[in-house]
């Protein structure tokens, strides 16, 4: 099972994004209202950082609210550690879990196609663990 199974569907111009340029308070603001913990940051169409929570909060640990006037350029975790549709489902848990990460854009073509999180792939995996269990209960009913 692959990242393009997740991301069937999902149509990649309702990516939520900032740019580099972005003030950092503003950036805080649109995670806040679509309730969200981060979003890619672009430059010239391409992704090249991620924005989350905890870049906020490290930044605001280390500089007070002055980093909100900062840039989002400034702060993010760059470069952006990214997937493939092509990517396997359990390699790119394995990447999140060893990275310590929690978000992932999706490449294809060098264009941003999909953001997805660790919940998404848990989700799947859930999904699929469940599906197998009950095939498992239908195949000891019948034999």
């Amino acid at each position: 099972m692959d990242i393009a199974k997740i991301i069937a569907g999902r149509d990649a111009s309702a990516i939520i994004a900032c740019e580099v340029a972005m003030p950092v308070a503003q950036a805080v603001g649109l995670l806040a209202e679509k309730r969200i913990g981060a979003l890619p940051v672009t430059e010239g169409g391409r992704v090249v950082g991620i924005i989350s929570e905890r870049d906020v909060i490290y930044r605001l640990a280390d500089e007070g609210e002055s980093c909100l006037s900062l840039q989002v350029g400034q702060i993010m975790t760059a470069p952006a550690i990214t997937v493939e549709p092509s990517t396997p489902i359990n390699d790119a848990l394995g990447l999140m879990t060893k990275r310590r990460i929690r978000h992932l854009p999706v490449i294809e073509n060098g264009a941003l196609v999909a953001f997805i999180s660790i919940g998404d792939l848990v989700k799947n995996r859930i999904d699929e663990v469940e599906h197998e269990a009950e095939a498992m209960r239908s195949y000891i009913q019948t034999a």
